[in-house]
């Protein structure tokens, strides 16, 4: 049975790492439903946060050939209820809507919207939560003139009170 998994991979280099990883993928046929990359708690490191929906067994393979990867120093992966996880979206509406509408005040703070900027024709929103509440929350603006929007990828931490550096 298929079930959402986060990769967590520490690599030194990322623009090579992303060519092999994206060849992989590809191969084996994984469809990949978010990639980040940053910077790390360890200098000159990078830390990819890749989402991936598949059985345990595909899990366990792929992490195990991830970690073969020269720029690879550890590969793990997780199941949701073992991260603490999180996306952004930005939202931009007209901004008339908040003399028209009386539920948008409402609707902002049941939502913890903030206000990022307020310019004469549109309002641009900051929004926080998981997939699901994003889209959730992108359909319920939609009723409300949505221009545009913009979700980032997964950002995740593990619940283990060790991190990768007690490690390295």
């Amino acid at each position: 049975m298929k079930n959402e998994f986060t990769l967590t991979i520490y690599s030194e280099d990322q623009i090579r790492l992303i060519s092999k990883l994206s060849s992989m993928f590809l191969r084996k046929q994984i469809q990949i439903l978010s990639l980040n990359m940053s910077i790390c708690e360890i200098e000159n490191m990078y830390r990819h946060t890749i989402v991936v929906n598949e059985t345990l067994d595909t899990v366990i393979n792929i992490t195990a050939q991830i970690e073969k990867i020269i720029e690879v120093y550890k590969c793990y992966y997780s199941f949701n209820k073992d991260i603490v996880f999180i996306q952004v979206a930005l939202f931009k509406i007209p901004t008339s809507i908040f003399a028209i509408e009386m539920n948008m005040e409402v609707m902002l703070r049941e939502s913890d919207l903030k206000i990022l900027e307020i310019q004469r024709e549109y309002t641009i929103l900051q929004g926080t939560g998981t997939d699901d509440e994003i889209v959730c929350l992108t359909e319920k603006l939609k009723s409300f003139g949505l221009i545009e929007f913009v979700k980032s990828s997964r950002i995740a931490l593990t619940k283990s009170n060790e991190g990768f550096c007690l490690e390295f």
